[in-house]
């Protein structure tokens, strides 16, 4: 699923209460994270909820990429990590920092509609992405 196929559903649902099922929905759909990733290293901090995100750097097509799974222990932020990883999941450094992640959570509503510590807990996981992709890039100069 594409982060416009994403956008397109969030349109066709008016109600919030739909959207929030919509954003569970999504979290189902995530790859089941392997026990030994559920780590201290994966922990992303900063967020209420337990929140997990794995990472692996592809540098086998020469730019590399970084692709992530993740996990959490609360159904809404699961969904929220299915749509951080929509974003940011198989793409290279370069791209992954030229995301505004924030500017479409805020087309979402997510600023209106989700807690301050969900807020919060979202802004940690792009930031942890953002770091990686900047350490991959320092790695690959």
């Amino acid at each position: 699923m594409s982060i416009d196929e994403i956008r397109e559903n969030f349109e066709l649902l008016d109600e919030w209460d739909d959207r929030y099922r919509y954003v569970i929905e999504l979290g189902r759909t995530l790859e089941p994270l392997p026990e030994e990733e559920h780590s201290a290293d994966n922990k992303v901090q900063g967020c209420v909820s337990q929140v997990w995100l794995s990472k692996r750097v592809d540098r086998s097509q020469g730019e590399p990429r970084i692709h992530y799974r993740g996990d959490s222990d609360a159904h809404i932020v699961r969904g929220l990590v299915a749509i951080v990883l929509t974003l940011f999941s198989g793409h290279t450094p370069k791209q992954i920092l030229a995301t505004d992640a924030l500017a479409v959570f805020e087309e979402f509503g997510f600023r209106e509609h989700l807690t301050p510590q969900r807020s919060n807990g979202l802004r940690s996981m792009v930031e942890r992405i953002k770091t990686d992709a900047r350490e991959a890039l320092a790695a690959a100069s």
